[in-house]
């Protein structure tokens, strides 16, 4: 008798782990890493880049659509750190230091506020875990009621003939 080659599997209980694993790694990945891991500052800051990434304190809209005075007044600032040679991450302190760390439009990954980064991919990771141990029990179910409906008892000769009659009356 010839065996048929199977492709190995992992065990059940080992299944969701890898799947998690793997989410972990492509949620880190995809999402850029922590902040400490920025690329290395650029020598030269524009106002549309820091315009982005920054808040106007009153009125609470990304800088590069308000249009508050207190907008205008963080533009011109920030116009007069970007002649004085500033980069980047030095205005955003300079803004920090200015405002407070409201001005930023994504809060500082640590204390509660790294809750907002780690969040989202736990609960990825949580819902593709649930699903590699639900789905595969549901399948499963699923085909063990198709076998027991389809598998029901047999008619008797006397049932099926009677069957055919039934049938046959109806057919007429």
């Amino acid at each position: 008798m010839r065996r048929r080659h199977r492709p190995a599997r992992l065990p059940l209980p080992l299944a969701p782990l890898a799947v998690l694993a793997l989410t972990f790694t492509v949620a880190l990945c995809a999402g850029g890493g922590s902040p400490a891991i920025a690329p290395a500052a650029t020598p030269r800051a524009s106002l549309t880049d820091i315009e982005n990434d920054v808040m106007c304190v009153s009125c609470k809209e990304p800088l590069a659509v308000a249009q508050s005075p207190q907008s205008y007044a963080e533009r011109n600032y920030i116009r007069t750190l970007i002649a004085q040679g500033e980069t980047k991450e030095q205005i955003e302190q300079a803004l920090v230091a200015q405002y407070g760390s409201a001005v930023l439009g994504k809060p500082p990954a640590h204390g509660f506020n790294l809750t907002v980064y780690l969040l989202p991919p736990a609960i990825l990771m949580l819902g593709v875990g649930t699903l590699s141990v639900v789905l595969p029990r549901w399948r499963r179910r699923a085909r063990q009621a198709a076998v027991s409906a389809a598998g029901g008892p047999a008619l008797t000769p006397a049932e099926a003939r009677r069957l055919d009659e039934e049938l046959a009356r109806f057919d007429g």
